[in-house]
């Protein structure tokens, strides 16, 4: 299976409590998720946050229903977190979250690792461009969210 990274690092003036709180509470997933995906987060608020937590979601992509579970394998508070698909439409996808504060901020680190079923071709025309999209978006709205210029 052919694997893929995926990499997108931002600076947030604010401390890295608030930042990672805002980024432990799973439902703010859909605050800095484009519009046009439709995400809901269907797993009911609150979630608990820990190592083995699951948290079901139904977005659209590209127009196409999909129901996506990630189950929470690693959790450091504050420093980061990582989720792990167990159900949805990559055939691996491993998102690593990590958050450092410096005197600038914090840096919020998202380190993707995943594959796609189609490998090379599905990712150059779809999945890549899709996840720039997607990330590029989330940093706009991180920048509204945090009132940063």
């Amino acid at each position: 299976m052919k694997t893929f990274l995926f990499k997108t690092q931002r600076t947030i003036e604010r401390p890295l409590t608030e930042v990672f709180s805002f980024f432990s509470n799973a439902h703010n997933l859909a605050v800095i998720t484009p519009p046009e995906l439709h995400l809901e987060i269907l797993t009911p608020a609150p979630i608990e946050m820990s190592v083995g937590t699951l948290i079901d979601y139904q977005l659209k992509l590209h127009g196409i229903p999909v129901r996506w579970q990630t189950e929470i394998t690693e959790w450091d508070p504050p420093h980061g977190f990582v989720d792990v698909q167990r159900r949805g439409p990559y055939r691996l996808w491993r998102h690593t979250h990590t958050f450092l504060e410096t005197e600038h901020g914090v840096v919020v680190d998202d380190s993707v690792i995943y594959a796609v079923w189609g490998n090379q071709l599905v990712n150059k025309f779809f999945v890549r461009p899709d996840l720039d999209r997607i990330f590029d978006y989330r940093s706009d709205q991180l920048n509204e969210v945090f009132h940063q210029d």
